[in-house]
This record gives structure tokens, C-alpha cells and sequence, in this order.
């Protein structure tokens, strides 16, 4: 049943693409719009707002795109959700970008554990020894940050337990280039004097990029001085596929899943 309903989802998400003619580089542009304007209160997931999930086309007042694009441009009178001065073309963009979110959340196959656990299913895995393998053997704490510890090399992790469900984080420490989030992705560029630069992206917009290198610095790069820009395909994470036990894996997550932003 669960299989029949996302292909139902998938099949309606690409028909609207296709009604629409969505290209790649409208979701790219809506990926950048929602990440700079959206994301501080919806989150990068779009499920920070009671009773919406973006990301699965749960919305409370839409029912169509074009509906969705006059809440973003005019936003919803009496409620938090303020009115924007995107165009209507910017607004489409990031409707692109969370109809192509919702394809691949509808088609995501759910991250296998020992017993397969669909993404949202509970670890039975050891606290204490999830928090030991992060410090120590995981080295997880040499990239990442949870509360004032640790560095500001990849994404924080204060709040992964609030946002995150244990099939997916387990699914990205054995595989860590399967989905990349467009707030969590690495960049090369090239600026016009050769000088090669390259970091964690934390914002973009029509005229500049911001991102933060490997020694912590906040790098701001006008596009007009760029002579390339990519984004890094595979994440520089490890993969802990062969590093960990299945047990350890369980741990590992189940310790993640009690990182809800009580910051020490």
C-alpha cells in the first residue's frame, strides 16, 4: 500500500513538471530562493511549520501551483507567513524546486537497517555508545558541531534528531553521496584571476555566493568575478558501510535521533 501511494505521488509530482515545463534550472533557481528566503522558517526539509510538509505536498491552503505562488508572493494575512517581493517567475522557480523535492522524497526507496526499517521506524540501538562512536572511533565530532562543541566543517547537528528520521540518517552514514541536500552541499570556483576556491555553501543569490571554506572562514564571491562554479557531486563525508557493525550503525543513529537542540 505504502509502495502504491508514493508511485501515485510520483506520477501526479511529474505530471505537474510536465504541465508546467519545469527544466533543471528553474528548480536550481527555486533551490537557491528557498534556501536564502524559505528555509529559515519552513527549514531545509519544509517540515518545520506545524501541519506542513513541503517536501510531500502537504500544504494548508493550496491545492495548485498557482495557488502556492500567491501565498510566497502575497503570504497568508494574520499568520506568520509574510508577503515576498518575488516576481511571479521567481515564485514559480521555487514551486519547481519543491515539486522536484517532493518527486524525490515520493521515489526515495526507505534506508535499510538490520531489519529494514522504513525511514521513520524506531533503532534499537545504545545511547551512551552512539555518543562514545560520535567522540571516538566515528570521528564525526572533527566535522561536525552539536551545541558550542565541535567545528562548522559540515552541517550542524544540534537539532539532526528534530529533523531527521533514523532510516534516513543511517542511510546516510552508509551511503553519503545518495541524496545531498541543497543546504548541505560543497562547491568549487574558480575566480577570474584563477584563484580556486571551495567550501560548504551556506547561501546564494542572483549576484553573490557565500560559503565556508576548510579553515571556518566566511567566503563571499561576486559571481561577476567567477570564471566557474560547480557544485561537488559526491559529499566528502565518509561512508561508514565497512567501518561500523550493523550494532554500532544502531547506536550511532539512536544517539543522533536525542540531538533535538538542548544545547549543552
Amino acid at each position: 500500500m505504502t509502495r502504491a501511494i508514493a508511485l501515485i505521488v510520483a506520477a501526479g509530482a511529474i505530471a505537474i513538471a510536465q504541465e508546467h515545463s519545469y527544466t533543471p534550472a528553474d528548480i536550481e533557481n527555486g533551490a537557491r530562493l528557498y534556501q536564502s528566503s524559505c528555509a529559515g522558517c519552513h527549514g531545509p526539509n519544509g517540515d518545520m511549520v506545524p501541519g506542513v510538509e513541503l517536501r510531500r505536498g502537504q500544504f494548508r491552503r493550496a491545492t495548485n501551483d498557482t495557488e502556492i505562488i500567491g501565498i510566497i508572493r502575497a503570504g497568508i494575512p494574520g499568520t506568520t507567513m509574510p508577503p515576498s517581493s518575488f516576481s511571479e517567475t521567481q515564485a514559480g522557480t521555487i514551486v519547481a524546486y519543491l515539486r522536484s523535492a517532493m518527486l524525490t522524497t515520493a521515489t526515495a526507496p526507505a534506508a535499510g537497517g538490520r531489519g529494514g526499517e522504513s525511514a521513520g521506524a524506531a533503532v534499537a540501538g545504545n545511547v551512551p555508545g552512539g555518543k562514545a562512536l560520535f567522540e571516538g572511533k566515528g570521528a564525526c565530532g572533527t566535522c561536525h558541531r552539536v551545541g558550542a562543541a565541535g567545528p562548522r566543517l559540515a552541517p550542524d547537528l544540534t537539532e539532526i534528531g528534530t529533523i531527521r528520521p533514523a532510516g534516513e540518517l543511517r542511510q546516510k552514514l552508509i551511503d553519503p553521496s545518495a541524496m545531498v541536500r541543497p543546504g548541505n552541499r560543497f562547491v568549487e570556483a574558480t575566480t577570474r584571476r584563477g584563484a580556486k576556491v571551495s567550501g560548504r555553501l551556506l547561501n546564494q543569490d542572483t549576484y553573490t555566493i557565500q560559503l565556508l571554506d576548510s579553515n571556518e572562514r566566511l567566503v563571499s564571491l561576486s559571481r561577476s568575478d567567477l570564471q566557474n562554479f560547480t557544485f561537488v557531486k559526491e559529499s566528502p563525508m565518509p561512508s561508514y558501510r565497512d567501518k561500523l557493525t550493523a550494532a554500532e550503525l544502531d547506536d550511532l543513529v539512536t544517539y543522533l535521533l536525542t540531538l533535538k537542540g538542548l544545547r549543552p
